[in-house]
């Protein structure tokens, strides 16, 4: 069991939910190097946007394909936590991982949600989202796309018992679906586009500067 975290600051611990079976792509998404990404693998080049944007510490929810993934995945700088319930859906991942800010990052102000198959996804945008959370540490700072809010969001501290309470494959988007709550929403481009299917993945010839 890593250390508990202490500092004179309020920390913004990211979250990753990557226990997913990627069933419909038929390979751990987790895993899938894209050319544009310098070959990197999309868990460890969100990795990589999370450490850049200032999130820590830096907790990885794993769940199916756990072991294949530990093994290709550059991890040393993170908390692996592994969702021996990840077939019930990302509510799952959402607990295992709030459970382990409540535990290891008691000084947090709040956390970062987020999911590593949205390609589009940026160091600038997580920054934005933490700088907005700072601003106004009670309230939710969310991604907006496709006419609605969803992750990366970042959760004040006064959510946690919320999110525990998730249940099912719903994630977070409870939450940010319920009216009343405080939130901030920043939009990011092109934050629809995950990758699910076969369909989804990107062109050859995708450039991350052109989106």
């Amino acid at each position: 069991m890593p250390p508990k975290l202490h500092t004179d600051l309020p920390l913004v611990p990211a979250i990753l939910l990557a226990a997913g079976a990627s069933t419909r792509l038929g390979q751990p998404k987790q895993l899938l190097r894209l050319s544009a990404f310098g070959g990197e693998t999309l868990l460890d080049h969100t990795i990589g946007l999370a450490q850049a944007a200032g999130a820590t510490p830096l907790f990885v929810v794993l769940g199916a394909h756990a072991e294949e993934i530990q093994r290709q995945s550059q991890l040393s700088h993170c908390t692996v936590l592994r969702n021996e319930a990840w077939s019930e859906g990302m509510a799952s991942s959402v607990r295992t991982g709030i459970a382990a800010v409540i535990e290891q990052a008691p000084d947090a102000s709040g956390a970062m949600l987020l999911v590593c198959d949205q390609p589009a996804l940026s160091a600038e945008h997580l920054h934005q989202l933490l700088a907005l959370h700072r601003n106004d540490p009670g309230s939710i700072a969310a991604s907006r796309y496709a006419d609605r809010t969803g992750v990366p969001a970042v959760f004040p501290r006064a959510l946690f018992p919320a999110l525990l309470e998730l249940k099912g494959d719903q994630g977070a988007r409870a939450i940010l679906q319920q009216s009343g709550r405080a939130l901030h929403p920043l939009e990011f481009p092109y934050g629809e586009w995950d990758i699910d299917s076969p369909e989804d993945l990107p062109e050859p010839q995708w450039d991350t500067q052109t989106r």
